[in-house]
């Protein structure tokens, strides 16, 4: 594997990525809407300024729950099957690169144009906040961020798979909206009622919650606040008493498997499609 190749692969990638309609248009909203919550939150917290932080945090996990995992999954499912649908693929396999090299290198283009689009939307809501109130919980902020940007990964890895796996990409975005209205939809309010239905014991309900990236970053995230754990529910509940203070750690554990797990299943699919 030549560095040189998955360089030159990936600032491809990252250049097609800034003129895509798609990704421009999530981008902006997330810049906008962060550092327009950020003023929100503070101007709704009177003169004291108190939690400016924690209440902004507050508020984008919320955003991000919606926007982070919509980006990554309908960027990720074009990413192959667009390649396969203007040639460009077969014209890439013919020059001395190899398959994984591609693929790789696809992935890592588009997880730095994410990652970069939400490290710019958390840092001007930072920065926003920090001169509003006066710098506090900075700390919090650059947790969030890490493990937003490994939520918009994740979610990538999924897109990733849908993309080697369908024939068109058309077909590609449709599967993956109907994942993240999946994704979604099983939330905390969800699981809910499912363990009523199904009167759940606590570790069971814990299993099928973490199972969900989306409800694993929910939260790991409000569990960095401390002082909001009534927004956890009652898995998130169960997983701090289950886990205690390594909590984070085993929820940040399971995105990356949730990150490495989709992708290797999705390089084996595109070398099997590619060999036929």
């Amino acid at each position: 594997m030549s560095r040189s190749v998955l360089i030159t692969l990936a600032q491809r990638e990252i250049s097609d990525a800034l003129r895509n309609r798609w990704f421009i248009a999530y981008a902006g909203a997330f810049v906008v809407l962060s550092v327009a919550l950020a003023l929100l939150i503070d101007s709704s917290a009177g003169y004291s300024g108190v939690s400016g932080f924690g209440r902004t945090s507050a508020g984008l996990i919320n955003l991000v729950l919606f926007l982070a995992p919509l980006m990554g999954l309908t960027l990720g499912a074009q990413a192959l099957t667009s390649e396969r649908e203007r040639g460009t693929l077969s014209y890439l396999l013919a020059q001395p690169v190899s398959l994984f090299e591609i693929f790789l290198a696809k992935f890592i283009g588009l997880a730095i144009a994410i990652g970069a689009a939400i490290v710019t939307g958390f840092a001007l809501a930072t920065l926003t906040i920090s001169y509003l109130s006066g710098g506090k919980g900075m700390d919090i902020f650059l947790q969030l961020t890490g493990l937003t940007v490994l939520l918009a990964v994740v979610s990538l890895s999924v897109g990733y798979l849908i993309s080697s796996v369908a024939h068109r990409t058309s077909t590609a975005l449709g599967v993956a909206v109907v994942a993240w209205l999946a994704l979604v939809m099983i939330g905390d309010l969800g699981l809910m009622g499912t363990a009523i239905m199904f009167k759940l014991s606590p570790s069971t309900l814990l299993t099928v919650t973490i199972l969900n990236p989306l409800e694993s970053y929910r939260i790991a995230s409000i569990n960095l606040l401390k002082d909001s754990l009534e927004l956890l529910g009652p898995a998130g509940l169960v997983a701090t008493d289950r886990f205690g203070s390594a909590t984070g750690w085993v929820l940040t554990g399971i995105l990356a498997l949730w990150t490495i797990v989709p992708l290797a299943i999705a390089y084996l699919a595109m070398s099997r499609k590619e060999q036929r």
